[in-house]
């Protein structure tokens, strides 16, 4: 499963329709050249799910200069069709802990325990085991696969901006 396979982010399942899953595969494979791009600008996708015939998609960028890139490539993409309702939000803590080394900006760490997945942790810290995918591209520089955490990972965990 890649990255982007998955429906999540809060309120992803709420507005699901009976053809939602459908739909987002059919949007997130059209508009993935730019989601690619975002993940290459080190864009941290909170939430990703079809409504209404769109992709829902949220994130927080490190720059204005990479959130222009993923709108540019999204223009490439649907020619003004609006078929994305995208709000990328920038943070600049996040691209200054990125230039110093450290990452994720605010949050905390957590260590994996024996029996832990990305879905219980997210439960954990945000009340929702559907925020897991923002661990996830939190986490980027060390995981692959958000179905894969092994025992004793250090993992970054996003502060919960929806407190």
């Amino acid at each position: 499963m890649g990255l982007f396979d998955k429906i999540f982010g809060r309120g992803a399942t709420e507005k699901q329709q009976p053809n939602a899953q459908q739909q987002f595969e059919q949007l997130r494979s059209k508009y993935q050249p730019a989601l690619t791009v975002g993940d290459q600008k080190q864009i941290q996708y909170t939430a990703m799910y079809a409504q209404d015939g769109k992709l829902v998609v949220s994130g927080i960028a490190p720059s204005e200069e990479a959130k222009n890139a993923f709108f540019q490539q999204t223009t490439l993409i649907d020619g003004g069709q609006g078929e994305l309702n995208a709000d990328i939000r920038v943070d600049q803590s996040r691209a200054q802990a990125a230039t110093a080394g450290g990452g994720n900006s605010g949050g905390e760490s957590y260590t994996v325990k024996s029996g832990d997945t990305l879905s219980k942790i997210s439960k954990q810290f945000y009340g929702d085991s559907d925020e897991f995918m923002r661990i996830f591209y939190a986490n980027r520089d060390q995981l692959n696969d958000p179905d894969k955490i092994q025992v004793g990972q250090q993992l970054q965990i996003p502060p919960d901006d929806n407190a």
